[in-house]
C-alpha cells in the first residue's frame, strides 16, 4: 500500500463526532467527486465516484451517521484508468438527496444547485474544525501524496479554477502556502515543502501517518547531514594529499638540484621530516621536530621550500625541466 493509500485509510476511519464538521466533509467530497442527477420530474439522486475503496467507506458511513440515510454501493472495472474498480455510492431518494444537498448548501433556497457544485462562500466552511474536516475530504475525494521516501509532493485535483482558489484560502487560514497550477483541464492544489506536508496532515487529523512522514524526513536530513560531512572530509583528505604531494615532489627537486646542505638548518629539518612521514599532517610534523613548532610555523616553512624549488625549476637549462 502506497503511502497516500495509507494517509486516505487513516483518514477514512477518522469520524468527526460534531454533525456540522461532517456535514462540511461531506461537501467537500460531493464537490470535488460527486454527480448530481436531475429527472425530468425534477427528482434529485446523488452519486459520488471513487477508485478508493476507503473513501467509499468513508462516504457512506458520513451519509448514515448525519442523515441515517441508506445509500446504494455499485463496484465495476473501470476499462479506461489501469482497469482498476470503480466504486459508486449512490443517494436514490430524492427526499435523502434534497436532505443532503440543502445541508451542505450545495442547492440554494430557490432549488438551483451551485455550478459545478460549487462551494463558494459556502457557510458550513466558517468554523475552523469545519474547515479541517473540508480539507480532509477534499483530500479523501482528489488528493495524493508522493512517497516521501523519494520526493515531497501533496496535491488535490480540483475541477474548476473557483474551487482551487477556494481550497487555497481555506488551506491559508491554517498557515498552509499551497500554490495552483492548471493541468491540463484540471486545476491542481498543491504543496512541496516536507514541513507544509507535515501541517497538512496534522489539519486534517492524521497523527499516525505524521509521525510516519516525521520519522522519514528526520532520516532523510540526518543522511544529507552525513554525506555533506562525509564529501567535506573527502575533499578535505584530497586537498591534503594533494598538498603533501607537492611539497614532496618540491622537496625531492630541491635535493637533487642543491642538495639539502645548502639550505637553513630549519628548512632542512622540515624537509627531511615530510620525505620520512609523507601522510603526516601539518601538526604531526610540527611535533616531529626539534623544537616542536606550530602548524603556521610548519607551513610557513614549506612553503618556503616551494618558492624555491620554483625559482630553481625557472633557472634551471631546459633539459633538466625535460628530466623532471
Amino acid at each position: 500500500m502506497s503511502f497516500s493509500s495509507r494517509v486516505k485509510e487513516e483518514l477514512s476511519r477518522q469520524i468527526s463526532p460534531a454533525r456540522h464538521c461532517r456535514i462540511a466533509e461531506i461537501a467537500a467530497i460531493l464537490s470535488l467527486c460527486g454527480r448530481i442527477q436531475i429527472s425530468a420530474e425534477d427528482r434529485y439522486c446523488i452519486r459520488i465516484h471513487t477508485e478508493n475503496v476507503a473513501v467509499a467507506r468513508k462516504y457512506f458511513t458520513l451519509l448514515k451517521k448525519t442523515f441515517n440515510i441508506v445509500t446504494d454501493v455499485t463496484i465495476r472495472r473501470n476499462v479506461h484508468l489501469r482497469k482498476n474498480h470503480v466504486y459508486t455510492v449512490t443517494v436514490g431518494n430524492h427526499e435523502d438527496a434534497l436532505r443532503v444537498l440543502q445541508a451542505t448548501k450545495l442547492i440554494g433556497p430557490d432549488g438551483e444547485i451551485g455550478e459545478n457544485l460549487s462551494v463558494i462562500r459556502n457557510v458550513v466552511t466558517q468554523q475552523a474544525c469545519c474547515r479541517r474536516a473540508f480539507i480532509r475530504g477534499a483530500f479523501l475525494a482528489a488528493g495524493s501524496i508522493s512517497d516521501p521516501e523519494k520526493f515531497y509532493h501533496f496535491e488535490i485535483v480540483c475541477a474548476a479554477e473557483a474551487k482551487a482558489e477556494q481550497l487555497r484560502e481555506i488551506m491559508s487560514t491554517f498557515q498552509l502556502d499551497a500554490k495552483i497550477v492548471k493541468r491540463k483541464k484540471y486545476y491542481v492544489v498543491y504543496i512541496k515543502e516536507g514541513s507544509q506536508i507535515v501541517d497538512v496532515l496534522n489539519v486534517m487529523e492524521a497523527p499516525v501517518s505524521l509521525m510516519e512522514l516525521e520519522n522519514i524526513r528526520i532520516l532523510k536530513e540526518m543522511r544529507n547531514s552525513v554525506n555533506r560531512q562525509v564529501n567535506c572530509e573527502t575533499a578535505n583528505i584530497n586537498k591534503t594529499v594533494a598538498a603533501s604531494v607537492k611539497q614532496i615532489r618540491d622537496i625531492e627537486y630541491i635535493r637533487d638540484t642543491i642538495g639539502f646542505e645548502s639550505l637553513p638548518e630549519n628548512l632542512e629539518q622540515v624537509a627531511q621530516a615530510r620525505l620520512l612521514k609523507p601522510d603526516a599532517t601539518l601538526k604531526e610534523l610540527g611535533e616531529a621536530l626539534e623544537p616542536p613548532v606550530g602548524k603556521s610555523g610548519v607551513n610557513h616553512r614549506l612553503r618556503r621550500l616551494s618558492e624555491l624549488a620554483e625559482k630553481l625549476r625557472e633557472q634551471a637549462p631546459e633539459t633538466d625541466v625535460s628530466k623532471e
